[in-house]
């Protein structure tokens, strides 16, 4: 007769060991376990509770533990897990349709994750190219400062040396415009150009906002020169502004947008939405994916969707993020080292004239999770269901961190602050 092995769950110095033996060395990480969480708080080996906001880099965007996902994931992982897109499951249609009623795209390609959407709108914008004009129009605007993800197609869109550098030679044909520059912008935008690739909201870059005179001559050189004109909202988009997506501050809607982190709640699912010609470029065998939205994933994504309505989490996501700018705002006058902050709704940057790392430590130690981009800037990205008290006591342990931790020494960084970085805070000092 087998045996049976249960499962059992490892120790937190298994789980650290073993990590350290047989893990690639790609995160410096402390030597912390989260073993659990529930709602905005995480817990460690400990049972220490951490103030999560960072929610996973955007991902956790209902929080730990939600009742209404961890429903629908036990009674879809009871049913089937993964089909293959051979056959249809029964979320993909139902899932689609929202996303495209939150939108305002036309059609919807699954994938697994943000860098994969990148490199499938990258397939899309140059098909449709070789469909319309043929061979030659191949090049890739994308901006300075960006961030697109790891892959090689999103790392040769990725403007930061220190992601594209050890990796060279990239992608060929791409080329970068200066942040809200529409000058270079349109100096460097011609027929050639197959994509244009903008976050509409720089995540990893530090928290930037695109100007609206930049996205609407992006709109209009794309129409003109038919080369697609890509969104990527992967971390600011479904919900992060307070809007379903960044872009509809703007009247002009982009060819391509594409999302990812928070959409299956913390299950890995990216989406490509699309509209007009470039919807309807795939034809069957010219894209493809293995995982891309199974049926527990999509039915996990469509409960996430229908709970920022049912909740009204829109709404709590602009009334929080207006909260924590007060607050900030106000924290800013008692520590010169801040220098600007930035962001919209629960995506919001602080920036430091000294490197943050240490704060950063400092904040674990204090029970509070929140992490450091572009070495000076804080980035908070709570979940959506933060509640007044917590933006309280999220501010209150930020002020015993920023008085209590020793300043790193950065005189450079401290001279290098803009002229405009320092006008955003004059008032508050």
């Amino acid at each position: 007769m087998p045996t049976h092995t249960k499962s059992k769950k490892p120790s937190a110095t298994q789980a650290l060991r073993e990590a350290q033996r047989y893990l690639m060395n790609t995160y410096q990480r402390p030597p912390i376990v989260f073993t659990h969480g529930k709602g905005c708080y995480l817990f460690d080996q400990h049972g220490k509770k951490y103030l999560d906001m960072l929610g996973g880099i955007a991902v956790n965007a209902l929080g730990h533990a939600h009742p209404r996902l961890v429903r629908v994931i036990r009674r879809e992982a009871a049913r089937a897990i993964h089909t293959s897109n051979l056959f249809h499951n029964p979320w993909q249609g139902p899932l689609a349709k929202k996303l495209v009623a939150w939108s305002k795209m036309d059609r919807v390609f699954l994938t697994n994750s943000g860098t994969e959407t990148i490199e499938g709108a990258l397939k899309l914008a140059r098909l449709y190219a070789r469909q319309t004009v043929g061979e030659g129009k191949t090049r890739i605007l994308a901006l300075e400062n960006s961030f697109h993800g790891r892959t090689f197609g999103a790392v040769s869109i990725t403007a930061t040396a220190k992601y594209r550098e050890p990796f060279a030679p990239l992608v060929p044909g791409v080329e970068f415009v200066r942040f809200n520059d529409v000058h270079d912008l349109e100096a460097k935008f011609d027929s050639s150009v197959c994509a244009l690739v903008i976050e509409t909201i720089q995540g990893e870059g530090g928290i930037y906002s695109i100007s609206e005179a930049f996205w609407q001559r992006a709109r209009q050189l794309s129409t003109q020169y038919g080369a697609a004109f890509i969104a990527d909202e992967i971390q600011c988009g479904l919900g992060r502004t307070g809007r379903y997506f960044a872009y509809q501050k703007f009247s002009d809607l982009p060819d391509v947008v594409v999302v990812a982190k928070p959409l299956a709640g913390g299950l890995p699912l990216g989406a490509i939405l699309a509209r007009g010609a470039f919807a309807g470029t795939f034809t069957p065998g010219l894209h493809g994916t293995t995982f891309g939205g199974g049926p527990l994933v999509c039915a996990a994504a469509l409960e996430f969707l229908n709970t920022v309505d049912d909740e009204n989490l829109l709404a709590n996501i602009r009334a929080r993020g207006a909260e924590l700018q007060a607050g900030l705002i106000q924290l800013a006058s008692k520590f010169d080292f801040v220098r600007e902050l930035r962001g919209e709704g629960l995506m919001l940057g602080l920036e430091l004239g000294v490197p943050g790392a240490d704060y950063v430590s400092a904040a674990l130690r204090h029970g509070l999770v929140m992490n450091c981009t572009h070495d000076f800037t804080l980035r908070l990205l709570p979940a959506f269901i933060l509640t007044s008290r917590q933006v309280n006591e999220f501010l209150s342990k930020l002020e015993t961190i920023f008085a209590k931790t020793k300043r790193p020494k950065s005189e450079a960084a401290l001279n290098s602050a803009s002229p405009e970085a320092e006008t955003v805070l004059a008032a508050a000092r």
